[in-house]
């Protein structure tokens, strides 16, 4: 099937309008090499929302990004944050706007406090000693602010991170791969975080390779490859409409080879062939499963349980990409 064409807006509910925060028109990037790594990416983004941008490694996340941010200039088209265009009024976009970088880029002899102010400082904001202290703490810093950053881990180094990019109160925070190369137990620290920064009204675009964030955080999905956005869409409804369901059955006997006549059905032997795996369409008026269970009694098949199970958001991904090479 192929994949349903990018919806730059979508409504939350049936009848609520929620305004965008961030406006992307057109935006095409050609570099001085002619590689062209954004192509026309049309796209909004709702304020309070989380919104996870997925793509393989060169698929134009960090191009579009740094455009967003005023760090790169783009070829064409027209971006507007919170209200203000990014070329004719750039500091004030730039205001809005907190960004938590892939690569680790800090003074190593600096203190967590110091860093964190000078950041805020960066913005044009007055001094907030007492905004400081409470995402310090929100981040589980407080205990390390007067700690040089080369004495800290690489988890607490991206806190830092995360810090500096709220020391001036942005109202959108973009997340480049904000937990690569952190362990499991501080991932879910960070997601919880992201969570409470929504809540606050932040709203959060994320970029990142662990497909399990985007499926446990984000409100929509947008896919890009190849410079373009192929795909906008809701998480759960991306995940019913182009989620695949699985019925396993687990046999009583093994068996060698599928049962002949049965090639009219999507079906694999798994588990040594203990296993018999129907793919099926659960939004299908007929998803088939009675034919087959029919048809296999009557080959003398029979099975002692049964269980369906959905496509996680890695597989829909891969499958997306895959049918745009």
């Amino acid at each position: 099937m192929a994949p349903p064409r990018p919806r730059p807006y979508l409504h939350r509910n049936e009848g609520e309008r929620v305004q965008p925060i961030i406006t992307i028109e057109g935006l095409s990037k050609t570099y001085a090499g002619g590689f062209q790594a954004l192509k026309g990416v049309d796209l909004e983004i709702r304020q309070g929302e989380i919104f996870a941008l997925l793509g393989p490694n060169g698929a134009g996340k960090t191009t579009l990004i740094g455009i967003v941010c005023g760090l790169v200039r783009p070829t064409s088209g027209r971006v507007v944050a919170d209200g203000h265009d990014i070329k004719k009024d750039f500091r004030a976009a730039r205001a809005t706007i907190g960004l938590v970088p892939q690569e680790l880029a800090t003074d190593a002899f600096e203190t967590v406090w110091a860093t964190v102010s000078f950041s805020r400082g960066l913005f044009g904001k007055p001094a907030n000693p007492a905004h400081i202290e409470k995402v310090l703490k929100d981040l589980s810093l407080w205990d390390k602010k007067d700690a040089q950053l080369r004495a800290l881990s690489g988890g607490m180094k991206r806190r830092v991170m995360i810090a500096k990019a709220l020391s001036h109160e942005p109202r959108i925070l973009f997340l480049d791969e904000p937990t690569a190369g952190v362990d499991v137990e501080l991932r879910r620290d960070m997601w919880e975080m992201v969570r409470k920064l929504r809540e606050s009204g932040v709203t959060i675009i994320l970029t990142t390779h662990y497909i399990e964030e985007a499926e446990e955080m984000a409100d929509r999905i947008g896919v890009i490859s190849r410079g373009e956005l192929i795909l906008v869409e809701e998480k759960t409804a991306l995940m019913r409409k182009l989620g695949k369901k699985q019925l396993t059955l687990h046999l009583q006997e093994p068996l060698t080879a599928i049962p002949d006549g049965l090639d009219g059905h999507q079906l694999a032997l798994a588990d040594g062939g203990n296993e018999l795996v129907f793919t099926f369409d659960a939004q299908a008026e007929h998803t088939g499963i009675a034919e087959l269970l029919r048809a296999l009694s009557q080959r003398g098949v029979d099975f002692k349980d049964l269980q369906t199970s959905q496509s996680s958001l890695e597989e829909i991904f891969v499958s997306l990409v895959r049918s745009r090479a």
